[in-house]
């Protein structure tokens, strides 16, 4: 029987075929429907069962081997971003508007490639679940499935995640129990005041001066009334004001997102936010409405159980050697929707090397591409921990 590494080395090419696939067609939060179909498909050749549509677009796929009840889930996200893709290569983005610049085509195939694996060698004793997750950015896709009956449906013991990440080694893993990634919350304050010509301010209340005024005095909520061994950030991210260069506006839309890994610190963010904007625009004598996560929910802390993270340490260590895994990794101010699948189930989401970030080559950068690489490794990973967590 040929060992993982064996397999692996075969299946790269097809790997690799996929992951360029996606990324040449990205489909971004919950319009995943020809990416869900492509996903589903090649499940289905491996002789899987498949459901589709949970969450929208969402697919779950099952193995089961052996007579253990023990079941275990392994997500992986599907959906790109809205970002106009700025490489030259040949599989780079045929969709204006949108690419895969968070590396979610890498996800799905080193799932892909582990499920195929998994299918032919069932080396295991228990069901495996394989959750095909739309609308991680910002869309809470993995919310949307738990709401829609996904662990109802298929039940799991436990569940687990992997995001890649640039400018950790290529290869390498870190991993630790705990928060590794923060809450995430989004604002919208709308300032409004009176417009008037641009040549007579006094005749009108300039909401532009007093939201430049806003932005400023938000960030001393972090500098000046958060203690500071927190890690917290406030980001004015979106600012929307007038139409013409001659007349001063009647509003001013501003938008931002606040992150942190405390509850107590997230509500102490909400409130102070909550207080300066009423306080300040008041003092100038204009009108403020506020608004948290208008559009989408906010995201819990991603959370990694003890006895989880520390069986994924061991994991990734035989993938990667005693050296490449960090153990100590700095928890991480960006978000994931995964968090709600560990609120509902313990578990633990591991973050894989994609390698240097040389050239942009970051995470939501327009020149950002997932490393092929790495896609063997991260699909050995998922391997061996299906086979430690369903040991026969």
């Amino acid at each position: 029987m040929n060992t993982p590494k064996d397999f692996l080395t075969s299946l790269i090419n097809d790997m690799c075929q996929w992951r360029q696939h996606l990324h040449q067609h990205p489909e971004t939060a919950f319009e995943e429907i020809k990416t869900a179909q492509f996903i589903s498909d090649k499940l289905k050749s491996f002789g899987l069962d498949v459901h589709q549509g949970l969450g929208g677009t969402g697919v779950v796929a099952s193995i089961t081997a052996g007579d253990s009840h023990a079941t275990i889930g392994l997500r992986a996200d599907m959906d790109a971003l809205p970002i106009q893709e700025l490489n030259s290569f040949h599989y780079k983005s045929t969709h204006s508007g949108k690419m895969h610049a968070c590396g979610h085509d890498g996800h799905s195939a080193m799932l892909l490639g582990a499920a195929c694996y998994l299918s032919q060698h069932r080396n295991f004793n228990g069901t495996v679940r394989f959750i095909f997750q739309p609308a991680e950015e910002g869309r809470a896709g993995a919310l949307r499935m738990i709401e829609e009956g996904l662990f109802k449906q298929f039940p799991v013991d436990s569940i687990y995640g992997m995001h890649n990440f640039p400018d950790l080694p290529e290869g390498h893993f870190a991993v630790k129990a705990g928060a590794m990634m923060a809450a995430f919350n989004c604002f919208k304050i709308t300032v409004t005041g009176q417009a008037t010509h641009a040549a007579m301010p006094h005749l009108g209340k300039d909401p532009i001066v007093v939201a430049a005024q806003l932005i400023t005095a938000l960030q001393t909520i972090i500098s000046r009334a958060t203690d500071p061994a927190e890690a917290a950030v406030i980001s004015i991210t979106q600012v929307r004001a007038g139409n013409t260069w001659n007349a001063i506006p009647e509003s001013v839309e501003l938008k931002g997102t606040f992150r942190c890994f405390s509850p107590a610190i997230e509500q102490h963010l909400q409130n102070a936010i909550t207080h300066l904007t009423s306080s300040l625009c008041e003092s100038f004598g204009v009108q403020a409405t506020l608004e948290f996560n208008p559009e989408n929910p906010g995201y819990p802390v991603t959370w990694n159980t003890e006895e989880a993270a520390h069986l994924c340490a061991q994991v990734a260590t035989t993938i990667a050697g005693e050296n490449g895994v960090d153990l100590t990794p700095e928890p991480s101010l960006g978000a994931e929707d995964f968090a709600f699948m560990l609120k509902e189930k313990p578990g633990c989401y591991i973050w894989i090397g994609n390698g240097p970030s040389t050239g942009s080559c970051l995470l939501h950068n327009p020149h950002y591409d997932f490393n092929d690489a790495i896609l063997p490794v991260g699909a050995a990973y998922w391997i061996k921990l299906t086979e430690t967590l369903l040991a026969p």
